[in-house]
């Protein structure tokens, strides 16, 4: 079972590009004959057999459900050097056409044994150790066991060009955003976009995605990171309602040149098509349940994401419809 189209993941832009990309070599490529299910492809035993099956008997509720599903699960990175700046996961269902986007806090907290760093608890630093395999992995266990068919990813210089081809992203900016940083031996950043309604080029958008807090620590989201994925979610939204208003040939074959997936070729095909009728009230926007707590690691205080275990199961299982009253008779 496999992904529908090709994403653009600033963990925002990214379901965009997903449309974009996909569409691009679905309108280049796309004939029927060459357009199959990627369901029906043989399964390469070698790689299976090491995997121990249930027996259906044994199935919980959810594993059957998830089992049975013809969901489609994305995990949507947007790159900062060697750590994840935005992740999201990206359920996407066939059947009803409907996509659910779950932001995973970059901070949420994923201790590894032999990685005890504070800075190597948070789920960003995971990518950079473990490479896209291991980070899949991680977030599978955090959202209590949701398979993850497939990555996007996306660094910021992409974003940029996206953005761009795109003409621009209208964004309500909720405050004056001013920040610099001149660090050495870094490229300098500075930010400064005023508050209100206003349409962002690349550049600029890159830094409202970007932008945390002021220098001096008094302007800023406040919720902290909750606040600047929310912000990130309604620069996504704004992006996918302009990419699917538009011709978007130009724009896809940007996202083709910047986005990075292991998705096949015959799976963009097959499902590119479900983009054409992609609408905006199908799609739904979550955040991982939970709240931030300061621990004191080896001596300094870091910043940290909770998550809500058990919340995130029944999110989770509400995507695939099974009901928590069957999965704790079961028990």
């Amino acid at each position: 079972m496999k992904h529908f189209l090709k994403v653009f993941s600033i963990a925002f832009l990214a379901f965009m590009l997903m449309v974009g990309s996909g569409l691009f070599v679905f309108t280049k490529f796309y004939n029927d004959a060459e357009a199959k299910n990627p369901d029906d492809n043989i399964v390469d035993q070698d790689d299976e057999k090491d995997k121990k099956e249930k027996d259906e008997s044994d199935l919980t509720p959810f594993e059957k459900a998830v089992k049975e599903s013809k969901r489609v699960n994305i995990l949507l990175l947007g790159l900062e050097g060697s750590r994840t700046d935005t992740i999201i996961f990206a359920s996407f269902n066939p059947e009803d056409k409907h996509l659910d986007l779950i932001s995973i806090p970059r901070d949420t907290y994923f201790h590894n044994k032999g990685y005890d760093a504070g800075d190597l608890r948070k789920i960003n630093a995971k990518y950079g150790r473990s490479g896209t395999k291991g980070l899949k992995k991680a977030v599978e266990s955090i959202l209590g066991g949701a398979p993850i068919d497939f990555y996007v990813s996306i660094r910021y210089e992409g974003v940029e060009r996206i953005v761009d081809a795109l003409g621009g992203v209208e964004v309500n900016v909720p405050f004056h955003m001013v920040y610099e940083d001149t660090t050495k031996g870094k490229e300098p950043l500075y930010i400064d976009i005023p508050k209100g309604r206003q349409v962002l080029d690349g550049e600029e958008a890159v830094k409202f995605l970007r932008f945390r807090k002021s220098n001096d620590g008094k302007t800023g989201y406040s919720d902290g990171d909750l606040g600047r994925m929310k912000a990130q979610q309604q620069f996504l939204k704004s992006a996918m309602k302009k990419t699917l208003s538009l011709n978007i040939i130009n724009v896809a074959k940007t996202a083709f040149e910047e986005v990075r997936t292991d998705m096949e070729l015959s799976d963009i095909l097959y499902y590119a098509r479900y983009g054409f009728s992609m609408n905006m009230d199908n799609i739904s926007m979550d955040m991982l349940p939970g709240s931030a707590k300061y621990k004191t690691v080896q001596g300094t205080r870091y910043s940290y994401f909770y998550h809500d275990s058990n919340k995130t199961k029944e999110l989770i299982k509400k995507l695939y419809d099974v009901q928590q009253e069957k999965e704790n008779n079961n028990n």
